[in-house]
């Protein structure tokens, strides 16, 4: 229930290809000629140094954020060129955010299964046992009649990740999922994201926590100043990160 099989006529081409991508806010470029294809599961992480453009790059993959250049495609479908096949590609997509943006009013169980029932149209047993699998999953099922406000941040996390696997999608963004975590929470909501990756899900990550990239990603994208500036495999990146703003910024964030 974690990801579903690719299908046959979809094997060979990529998830998600992006091609010639670029984005502005007003008169900001944020996204500058970005090309990259990340296939069925790939774990990929998106690092670099903060204002490069990593978080706009994802937000827009999910239909999060208009951009006014290139082409965006999820399994063939392209966003943006009309609402329609804009909210087909969405719902292949499972974000996790900074801020778990969990509704306070609904219990765990609540937030997990309010999707299933009202835009899949699920019976509410079965959307409570999707959403119970998924609570399992992320190692917190005892919690499901709790309520956010009761929960700490790494558990609030966790319960956003089984809320968006609950829409079985083809593809995980996270978006710097530990950012606003407690250092001694981190680490739970890492394991769990950890575990997904073993388990075959295709992954695109927003991170500074360069361990996990190194535990867990085969691919490394390092952006700067709105470009790619490397694309490499994990191996590679952190054994030689030849573009020196990259090797800056492994010094930076390894060193400290």
């Amino acid at each position: 229930m974690l990801a579903q099989a690719p299908h046959p006529a979809s094997e060979a081409l990529p998830l998600v290809r992006i091609v010639g991508l670029n984005k502005w806010f007003g008169t900001l470029q944020v996204l500058k000629d970005i090309d990259l294809a990340v296939r069925a599961g790939s774990r990929v992480v998106v690092c670099g140094p903060s204002g490069s453009g990593k978080s706009t790059l994802i937000r827009c993959i999910n239909g999060l954020e208009r951009f006014q250049k290139g082409t965006i495609q999820l399994e063939g479908t392209a966003l943006g060129r009309n609402a329609r096949d804009t909210a087909t590609a969405r719902r292949q997509t499972g974000m996790v955010f900074q801020s778990f943006n969990l509704f306070p009013h609904l219990t765990v169980l609540a937030n997990c299964t309010l999707a299933l029932r009202r835009v899949l149209l699920k019976p509410a047993s079965e959307a409570e046992e999707i959403a119970m699998h998924h609570l399992t999953t992320v190692r917190i099922p005892e919690k499901a009649h709790a309520y956010p406000a009761q929960l700490s941040g790494g558990q609030q996390q966790r319960v956003a990740i089984a809320r968006a696997l609950c829409l079985n999608p083809r593809i995980m963004l996270f978006d710097e999922p530990t950012s606003a975590l407690d250092p001694e929470m981190i680490k739970e909501v890492l394991d769990v994201m950890v575990a997904l990756a073993g388990s075959g899900v295709t992954m695109v990550c927003v991170t500074h926590e360069m361990g996990f990239a190194r535990e867990v990603a085969d691919q490394i994208v390092f952006m700067d100043e709105g470009r790619i500036v490397v694309h490499a495999s994990s191996k590679d990146f952190f054994s030689r990160a030849a573009h020196p703003r990259a090797q800056l910024f492994l010094d930076n964030i390894l060193n400290h």
